[in-house]
């Protein structure tokens, strides 16, 4: 993520970008701790033209799909990073 945060972001374009990766760097959280970014990556994504989804080697978890589904849902177009 941090590399297609870079990548857009020297391409001129805002990023609007998770802020906890609690699933990659293997943090704990709360099931609050979890409803409250659930909740908040849906508001950044009423902020966004469009979502753009960083999926190594094609994974797409449960809450990633979720987003998906919503930004579609919303009108926003949703782009891959690697075939989905």
């Amino acid at each position: 993520m941090r590399e297609v945060n870079r990548l857009l972001t020297f391409a001129g374009i805002i990023v609007v970008a998770p802020g906890v990766f609690a699933h990659a760097t293997g943090e704990d959280i709360t099931d609050e701790q979890k409803r409250a970014l659930d909740a908040l990556h849906l508001r950044k994504i009423d902020l966004a033209d469009r979502v753009v989804v960083v999926n190594p080697g094609g994974y797409i978890g449960e809450s990633t799909s979720r987003e998906i589904a919503y930004a579609r849902a919303t009108g926003k177009p949703v782009s891959f990073t690697a075939p989905a």
